[in-house]
């Protein structure tokens, strides 16, 4: 792994707050600033990138899972090659 530096400016009550619960955890400034960046960041990501569906497409969607599949004529016609190559 390479490392990479990431330099920040706090002011001095907030690095001493983050050096305090470093100390609580039993950590590293170092470790305990790279865990929360980390977890923030994926949690940041994780909602982000989170797809949700207005009301009218779920309804469509709902409604296309509960109907009957029908296959188009693409799809027969892959079917019927697989069926034919198998005999």
């Amino acid at each position: 792994m390479t490392a990479a530096r990431l330099d920040l400016r706090l002011d001095e009550r907030d690095k001493a707050r983050i050096e305090r619960a470093a100390r609580l955890r039993g950590v590293p400034v170092s470790s305990f600033v790279r865990d929360a960046v980390l977890r923030e960041a994926a949690h940041v990501m994780a909602t982000e990138q989170d797809e949700s569906l207005s009301e009218a497409e779920t309804r469509r969607y709902l409604k296309a899972l509960d109907a009957p599949f029908r296959p188009n004529a693409r799809l027969k016609k892959a079917l019927q090659r697989v069926v034919t190559s198998t005999r």
